[in-house]
């Protein structure tokens, strides 16, 4: 049964969050009702017909990428964990430039709508879409798991709801709005939202770190030391959250790694380089997302630190939501009722917009990579490939709310962790080795997939992140054979070594030396990529 918390823990004013919540809503839904006015064709549901400029689909990309994770769960790790926690915030930086040197042109040039379309293109086409489909859906739910736990956190904080029920009509109502979002504007909808969001939670951020530093008299020094005086763990040095033991340092180690190589796998942050006209944009794009997307992870060490100073780690690992609370409880530490909600509303707008993107990118390599490729054979209409993607957005909305209240607790950066982990595992390789090695077959790719889906999941299931602690998913439960809780330093590597290993398995069966070379050309120049779709 819900009730309100007690009025001790009552954070803002639940009437005037509400509010600003609404009138987020009615902005963003009036932006996506009139983009979805120009979404008459399958490019424009899915990619928004290629027409978005670098800067603004640099703006897109932060906002799709600066997840629920990004400012509510890495604030709170900070502030909970100091130094092990601004981990998160190095590691999704840092891994721009991998996504940036290997990764965003290569991928322009040579596909048009989902990731598959460059697997495939030299590939054999039907399995490998269906790998490559499976796995993309594998990493939107993970992803989407963790802004839908978030989404129930943030708004019981505000709304001074208690108890598993009405968080989880919150996540309901999340996943009923994002479902709306996508049905409605597509992919032009989705990226307008995003950009909206992005200015406003960098915005956000900027004020709140400038906030921060003014009670400090600008002295980061002296920030740092009341954020310690605070707490009672040592969150200056490494070993607040993982220990100083050999294997806390590994899963340091495994945490980091994933991070790094992951984004350069994540197929929700691949499809927006196909929202921009030409290669040349696709560069331009990232590097305006690597800027906005740095400014931002500065911004979090002094929010984090900030909240251990002014809310303190005990009172925000109280609060509903746990760590993931510390951001709003700074923001009514700073600038009271009025700023919390504002604050607290662009956190909101974030989810939202994150969970959109999501939804649309699993929802179009279903509709494209299996119904139109696999199971019509190359033979449906476009018609008929936005309608299967619009039931799609549908049945993934729904199982991401189950999970989503599943997951209710957790900390959402550690749970996006684990998605960067699947990516890096399962796609990373697939997709270096069909860019970058002649001898890369079918098999190969097979191997890659399934294989680095299988053990990084496989890992997850039996670590102390699903049971054994009481900050497991099934904290009653007692199956982590696994010591670590990200898997990266084992998966990662063995995506890489199953992928050699299955190109020398089906070393017979040689693939198109044409094919080959034409996807080089391609990859390099741009030219025919109008023609991307298949073979």
């Amino acid at each position: 049964m819900t009730t309100l918390a007690a009025e001790s823990t009552a954070v803002g004013s639940p009437i005037l969050n509400i509010a600003i919540f609404v009138a987020f809503v009615v902005i963003t839904m009036t932006i996506v009702i009139r983009a979805s006015r120009t979404t008459k064709k399958a490019s424009d549901f899915y990619t928004g017909g290629g027409q978005f400029s670098g800067p603004q689909n640099g703006f897109a990309i932060a906002g799709d990428y600066l997840s629920a994770a990004s400012f509510l769960g890495i604030a709170g790790a900070i502030a909970v964990y100091g130094y092990d926690g601004f981990l998160y915030s190095v590691g999704f930086l840092v891994a721009w430039l991998v996504a940036l040197l290997l990764v965003a042109e290569l991928l322009r040039n040579t596909g048009r709508f989902t990731m598959a379309d460059v697997l495939s293109f030299r590939l054999k086409e039907r399995p490998v879409r269906m790998a490559a489909a499976l796995s993309t859906l594998t990493v939107s739910l993970f992803y989407l798991l963790a802004q839908m736990a978030g989404a129930g956190g943030l708004v019981a904080l505000l709304l001074n709801i208690d108890g598993k029920f009405g968080q989880g009509v919150v996540v309901a109502v999340v996943g009923v709005l994002m479902i709306v979002y996508v049905l409605v504007g597509g992919m032009k909808g989705t990226t307008y939202v995003q950009m909206v969001k992005a200015v406003l939670l960098i915005l956000g951020a900027g004020i709140m770190f400038v906030l921060v530093l003014l009670a400090v008299k600008g002295n980061f020094s002296t920030l740092l030391a009341d954020a310690q005086a605070n707490s009672s763990k040592d969150i200056l040095a490494p070993g607040a959250k993982y220990g100083i033991s050999a294997m806390s340092r590994l899963d340091f180690i495994s945490l980091g790694i994933a991070l790094v190589l992951g984004t350069a796998g994540l197929p929700h942050v691949l499809m927006r380089f196909y929202t921009v006209p030409t290669a040349k944009e696709a560069r331009r794009s990232v590097t305006w997302a690597i800027g906005l997307i740095g400014a931002f992870y500065l911004f979090t060490l002094v929010l984090g630190y900030g909240a251990a100073r002014m809310v303190g780690p005990e009172k925000i690992l109280a609060a509903p939501g746990k760590e993931n609370a510390a951001a709003p409880l700074l923001a009514f530490e700073l600038g009271g009722t009025i700023f919390l909600a504002v604050i607290s509303a662009v956190a909101f707008a974030t989810i939202l917009a994150v969970v959109a993107g999501l939804a649309i990118t699993a929802s179009a390599s279903f509709a494209h990579d299996v119904y139109a490729s696999v199971i019509k054979r190359g033979n449906a209409s476009e018609e008929q490939q936005v309608r299967v993607s619009r039931i799609t957005v549908v049945v993934i909305g729904v199982v991401s709310i189950v999970l989503g209240i599943l997951a209710m607790g957790q900390n959402i950066a550690f749970l996006v962790a684990l998605a960067f982990a699947v990516a890096a595992s399962a796609n990373l390789p697939t997709l270096l080795f069909s860019l970058f090695w002649r001898k890369f077959n079918t098999t190969g790719a097979l191997f890659s997939i399934y294989g680095g889906l299988i053990v990084c999941i496989g890992l997850i299931v039996i670590s102390p992140a699903v049971s054994g602690k009481p900050t497991s998913m099934f904290p009653d439960a007692n199956f982590d054979i696994f010591p670590m809780s990200n898997p990266g330093i084992v998966s990662i590597p063995a995506g890489f070594l199953l992928a050699v290993i299955g190109t020398w398995v089906g070393r017979r069966r040689q693939e198109s030396a044409a094919k080959q070379a034409e996807m080089e050309v391609r990859s390099l120049t741009g030219v025919g990529v109008e023609k991307a779709v298949s073979h």
